[in-house]
C-alpha cells in the first residue's frame, strides 16, 4: 500500500515548502559558522599579527588549531541527530559560536586567541554531521544530493560575503569588531532557527498532509530496502576496518589541507601581491568564491549526468593544483597570479558535493552519520595541517614554499580519488544498501 502511495505522490506532485522551510536557514546557519571560522584569515594582516606579535608560523597555528577541536563533536554530533534533536544541537552552538567570537575580540595575547580558537572549533565540530542528517530527515534520496550541493555551497556563498564586510570592518574600525559584530550576528541567526526548522516532517506544524505523508512513507520504504542486508548490521569498527573507508580519510585530509590552506591565507597572499589596502583585498577576495560556485555547479552537473563520481572528484583537484603551482609561477605578472588565484576559487569547492555521495553508496543510511562524522573528523585534521605547514614554511623558507606544498597535497588527493573502487561511480551497480537509488533512478 505504502508503495502504490509514492508512486502516485510523486516529488513533482506535492507541495515543496520544505525547500523554502529547511534549506534557507540551514545555509544561512553553515554561512555564519564558516564566517566565524576564517575571519581571523583577514584579522591576521589587519592589524592582529602586529597588535599580539604574531609571526607566520603562529598564524598558521591560530588558524589550524581550529581544525584539533573540530574532532571532538563530529561523530557525537551526527548521533545526536539521529537519536536527538539536531535542531537543539545547533541551537546551542550558535549560542557558543557567538561568545566565543566575541571574546576573541577582546583577547590581549596570542595564547588568549589559541585556546579560543580551540574552543570554537569543539564549539562547530559537530554541525555537519547533524546538518547533513537534518537533510537525510526531510529529503529522499532522489532529492537529497541537490539538497546537500545547495547547503554545501555555504563555503563560497560565506566567502563573497566575508571578504567585503571583513575587509570595511577592519577598515572602518579594525580587527577586534570584525570578531564581535559577526560574533553577534550569531544570536541573530539563532532566533532565525528557532523559529523556521524542525528536525522531522512528523513535528512540523507548517507542512501540508500531502507532503508529510509522502515524506515519511517515502523515506520509510527506503530504510526497509536497506533494513536485513550486510551493510545494515555493520558496527563503526567494522567500517574503520575497511580500507576504502581509510581511502576517503586520506582523500579527504589531502583535499582540506589546500581547502583551508588556500582560504586562510588568500587576504595575505592577495595583500603581498597587489600591495593594496584590506578594503581592496577583500573586494579582490570576492571573485574566487563566485568562481567557487560556477565549479560546484559545473562539475555536479556533469557527475550526475554520466554517473562517474571518482572522475569529477578527481578532475578539480587537478585543476585546484595546477592553479596553486601557476599561481606562484607566475607571480611576476600581477594579473596573471591573481587569475590563477581565482582558478583555484573555480576548483575550491567543485569536489566537495560529489565526494559526499560516494559514502552513501558505501555504508547504510544507520551507518551514515557515524561514517560522515568519521570521515569529515580525521579528514579535516587537513584543515590544521594546511594553515600551519604554509605559516611555517613561510617563516623557514618563502610563501612559495607553502603554496607549493598545497599544491602537492592536491595532487596527491587527486591520485587517490581516481584509485577509489568503481562502485563509487553511480554508473556501475550499488553496494546492496542502496538498491532504493537503483529503483528511484
Amino acid at each position: 500500500m505504502t508503495m502504490t502511495t509514492n508512486s502516485v505522490l510523486t516529488a513533482g506532485d506535492i507541495p515543496r515548502q520544505r525547500w523554502l522551510r529547511i534549506i534557507p536557514p540551514i545555509l544561512i546557519t553553515c554561512i555564519i559558522s564558516y564566517m566565524d571560522r576564517v575571519n581571523i584569515a583577514f584579522a591576521m594582516p589587519g592589524g592582529m599579527d602586529a597588535d599580539l606579535g604574531i609571526t607566520a608560523s603562529m598564524a598558521g597555528l591560530a588558524g589550524g588549531i581550529f581544525f584539533i577541536g573540530y574532532l571532538f563533536l563530529q561523530v557525537p554530533g551526527g548521533k545526536i541527530a539521529v537519536h536527538g534533536s539536531g535542531k537543539k544541537f545547533i541551537g546551542w552552538s550558535l549560542v557558543a559560536w557567538a561568545v566565543i567570537s566575541v571574546l576573541t575580540g577582546l583577547v590581549t595575547n596570542q595564547y588568549q586567541l589559541l585556546a579560543l580558537r580551540f574552543l570554537l572549533g569543539v564549539a562547530e565540530g559537530g554541525m555537519l554531521p547533524v546538518v547533513l542528517t537534518m537533510i537525510s530527515n526531510w529529503f529522499p534520496d532522489a532529492e537529497r544530493g541537490r539538497a546537500n550541493a545547495i547547503v554545501i555551497m555555504f563555503v563560497p556563498i560565506a566567502g563573497i560575503a566575508t571578504a567585503p564586510l571583513s575587509g570595511w570592518i577592519i577598515t572602518v574600525l579594525d580587527w577586534r569588531w570584525l570578531f564581535i559584530i559577526e560574533g553577534l550576528l550569531s544570536l541573530v541567526v539563532l532566533v532565525l532557527w528557532a523559529l523556521t526548522i524542525y528536525d522531522r516532517p512528523q513535528e512540523a506544524r507548517w507542512i501540508s498532509e500531502a507532503e508529510k505523508r509522502y515524506l515519511v512513507d517515502t523515506l520509510a520504504a527506503e530504510q526497509r530496502a536497506i533494513a536485513g542486508t550486510e551493510v545494515k548490521n555493520a558496527s563503526l569498527s567494522a567500517v574503520l576496518s575497511d580500507r576504502t573507508m581509510w581511502q576517503l580519510i586520506a582523500l579527504n585530509f589531502f583535499y582540506q589541507t589546500g581547502i583551508y590552506g588556500y582560504t586562510l591565507w588568500l587576504p595575505t597572499i592577495l595583500k603581498e601581491l597587489t600591495h593594496t589596502s584590506m578594503g581592496q583585498v577583500g573586494m579582490l577576495a570576492i571573485l574566487p568564491y563566485v568562481g567557487a560556485i560556477a565549479g560546484m555547479f559545473l562539475f555536479s552537473f556533469l557527475s550526475d549526468r554520466t554517473g562517474k563520481r571518482k572522475l569529477f572528484v578527481s578532475l578539480p583537484l587537478i585543476g585546484f593544483a595546477l592553479c596553486m603551482f601557476l599561481s606562484v609561477t607566475l607571480q611576476a605578472h600581477v594579473w596573471l597570479s591573481y587569475a590563477a588565484l581565482v582558478g583555484c576559487g573555480f576548483f575550491l569547492q567543485s569536489a566537495a558535493g560529489i565526494f559526499w555521495t560516494i559514502p552513501a553508496r558505501l555504508f547504510s543510511a544507520e551507518m551514515a552519520g557515524g561514517a560522515r562524522g568519521v570521515i569529515n573528523a580525521l579528514g579535516n585534521l587537513g584543515g590544521f595541517c594546511g594553515p600551519y605547514a604554509v605559516g611555517l614554511l613561510i617563516m623557514l623558507y618563502s610563501k612559495d614554499a607553502g603554496v607549493y606544498c598545497l599544491a602537492a597535497s592536491l595532487a596527491i588527493a587527486a591520485v587517490l580519488a581516481l584509485l577509489l573502487p568503481a562502485k563509487c561511480d553511480s554508473d556501475t551497480e550499488p553496494a546492496p544498501a542502496l538498491s532504493p537509488r537503483k529503483r528511484t533512478a
